[in-house]
């Protein structure tokens, strides 16, 4: 056995069937949590993203792997026990009492436990990233859900008809429900409401992470602009859905192209993201030939 627990500095080297054991045991353990995600909470447009967040985890943690392995061992059996405990707490917890946000929110603590325990601290702080990203697949509350969605879908209904009639289209709104022409439009939580948002925050911290940026202050200041980028990306999509319905009649807007809004708000928060954070460089720079 080439395992080493011990607190010595020489890289720990895994037998395959160790690996294959402990990748076994996950599978056996969160394989009846992914059954219950799949036939629920990732059917739906809301919290669709899980499966893309968790396969972008593996991607990121494969990426690690020749770092990962390279970093001596200096394993913190306290620390692990500790994470390894309030992991399998909560995942008991939420299994026993059908808590999604428990249930699955353990793969954090349970993941940063085992770092621990085989690695040791400086393993830990390389997959930080990773292992931080999982909070974006953990299935948020439907009572914190309901609570923001509601006053948010207001806001972009508000917003998106405001626009249209400014421009001439015949759109009038009661509440969260537009009239445009002969046609009614419901704005739905997954076209105006929190998990949206949850989304773009994870695109746009997926963006900062890949651009290696340093800056914490830079960092901070773009993850709390995404809260606003993701609400202008709201209020085009939902406008595109009106405009779409409009000219070519409600089995077009709720057909392909409803489907289809769902990417461009993607695409437009990207392009957002890229602006302001171009925005932020260019800024950067005049401050710093200011200060000279």
């Amino acid at each position: 056995m080439s395992t080493s627990l011990s607190s010595g500095t020489s890289p720990v080297k895994f037998d395959l069937p160790v690996v294959i054991l402990l990748l076994l045991g996950l599978a056996v353990m969160f394989g009846p949590t992914a059954m219950t995600l799949a036939s629920t909470v990732w059917v739906k447009d809301e919290q669709g993203h899980g499966p893309i967040i968790f396969a972008v985890v593996l991607w990121l943690l494969y990426g690690k792997r020749q770092a990962f392995a390279e970093i001596a061992a200096r394993p913190k059996p306290g620390l692990a026990a500790g994470m390894l405990a309030l992991g399998f707490l909560l995942y008991v917890l939420g299994r026993s009492q059908a808590i999604l946000m428990f249930e699955v929110g353990a793969l954090i603590p349970i993941s940063i436990g085992l770092i621990l325990l085989f690695k040791g601290a400086e393993a830990l702080r390389l997959c930080w990233f990773p292992i931080f990203f999982l909070i974006f697949m953990v299935p948020l509350p439907a009572t914190l859900v309901i609570a923001i969605t509601t006053p948010l879908k207001s806001a972009v209904s508000a917003v998106a008809s405001s626009i249209l009639y400014a421009i001439g289209y015949p759109v009038g709104r009661s509440g969260v429900i537009l009239t445009v022409g002969p046609y009614q439009l419901l704005v739905a939580d997954a076209c105006a409401g929190l998990n949206s948002m949850f989304t773009l925050e994870a695109l746009g911290m997926l963006y900062m992470n890949l651009m290696n940026y340093k800056s914490v202050a830079r960092n901070v200041a773009l993850a709390v602009l995404i809260v606003p980028i993701s609400f202008v990306a709201n209020i085009i999509r939902v406008m595109i859905l009106v405009l779409v319905t409009y000219h070519f009649g409600d089995e077009a807007g709720q057909g392909f192209v409803h489907g289809f809004a769902g990417m461009v708000l993607f695409i437009v928060a990207l392009a957002l993201i890229l602006f302001v954070d171009h925005g932020m460089q260019v800024l950067a720079r005049l401050f710093k030939g200011g200060a000279k």
